[in-house]
């Protein structure tokens, strides 16, 4: 089965401000306001990404601007006390940068944001050279989908599949995001496969059955 491809190269942003090792701390704050961003790149030279210098890597130099920390803070927080001592972004920035390919699936790219817990993601080619960069809010993106588009991939990538006719005849409605599958099915045993494949299109926010008998949300 092929479904239609939504990958990270879909929804990045391409225009994407970076800055370079020697950049100073007030440019990477200039840069982080005017572009209305928490994050920014560090690329080498040849536009290679090295490091991702973040508003948190910033904070800690306004925070101990005028504090004495005790022996048990220096040893508890030695690197945000490095990074208040810091003025460029190659001493500033988190290294090496957590990145992604442009051709990584969105859910790939949502999973690898939840667990280190960032916000964005530069976008590499093959060999770490900065393309873009995609955000949380990229992502969502794919929920802006129209709903007739999100029900004609169900009907061609999994309907068709699993509830071919005459022996089924299986009716797809999606509103807000939100799919019903109504009809008759042949095999009902199929339907927590259908509900796992109908999760997987994106822009579908949740998935319900009616299919011979009352509505039931699926498992």
């Amino acid at each position: 089965m092929h479904t239609s491809p939504h990958i990270v190269s879909d929804v990045m942003t391409r225009s994407v401000a970076a800055v370079g090792r020697g950049a100073t701390f007030k440019d990477i704050v200039r840069t982080l306001q005017d572009r209305r961003v928490s994050a920014l790149p560090v690329v080498d030279g040849g536009n290679k990404v090295v490091g991702v210098v973040s508003e948190a890597d910033l904070l800690p130099k306004e925070e101990f601007r005028d504090s004495d920390p005790d022996r048990h803070t220096q040893l508890r927080r030695l690197s945000d006390l490095a990074k208040a001592g810091s003025v460029t972004a190659g001493e500033l920035m988190t290294s090496p940068a957590l990145t992604i390919r442009a051709d990584a699936t969105l859910a790939l790219a949502a999973r690898e944001m939840a667990r280190a817990r960032v916000k964005r993601l530069p976008v590499v080619d093959a060999t770490g050279h900065l393309e873009g960069i995609v955000s949380r809010a990229d992502l969502l993106k794919v929920f802006l989908r129209d709903d007739e588009d999100v029900a004609e991939e169900i009907r061609r990538e999994v309907v068709s599949y699993l509830f071919p006719s005459p022996e089924s005849a299986v009716l797809v409605e999606v509103r807000d995001g939100v799919v019903t599958l109504g009809g008759r099915a042949r095999d009902t045993s199929l339907v927590p496969v259908a509900a796992r494949l109908v999760r997987a299109v994106e822009g579908v926010v949740d998935v319900e059955f009616a299919l011979d008998g009352p509505n039931r949300t699926a498992g």
